[in-house]
């Protein structure tokens, strides 16, 4: 039997859901922030590093919400040090996108 060369076989995509605004996304689009096996937590912009990760848009606002809210903290069941929270933050200030006090103030 000849397969239909007019409706090739599309390609999977696979999705995650961002753990700040709950939105799903293709998985190249976000970061994964991952959980080490030594303690502490790293950014894995490739996503493959090993250990429990959970996903954030390519947004400041979205790592406000979720180191702010705690929900970083909770997909990754652990609680974040205030050395992994810094970090984070600096990370963030590289993405584009306003803050969640410049979105307020508008």
């Amino acid at each position: 039997m000849a397969r239909n060369k007019q409706n090739p076989k599309q390609k999977h995509v696979p999705q995650r859901t961002c753990v700040a605004c709950r939105q799903a996304k293709a998985k190249r689009d976000l970061i994964r922030v991952v959980l080490l096996a030594e303690g502490g937590v790293a950014v894995d912009e490739s996503g493959k590093r090993n250990g429990r990760g959970a996903y954030l848009c390519r947004d400041l606002a979205c790592w406000d919400q979720a180191i702010k809210r705690g929900s970083l903290g909770r997909a990754l069941h652990t609680s974040l040090q205030p050395e992994d929270v810094k970090m984070l933050e600096d990370f963030a200030q590289s993405l584009p996108g306003l803050s969640a006090e410049d979105k307020t103030s508008t």
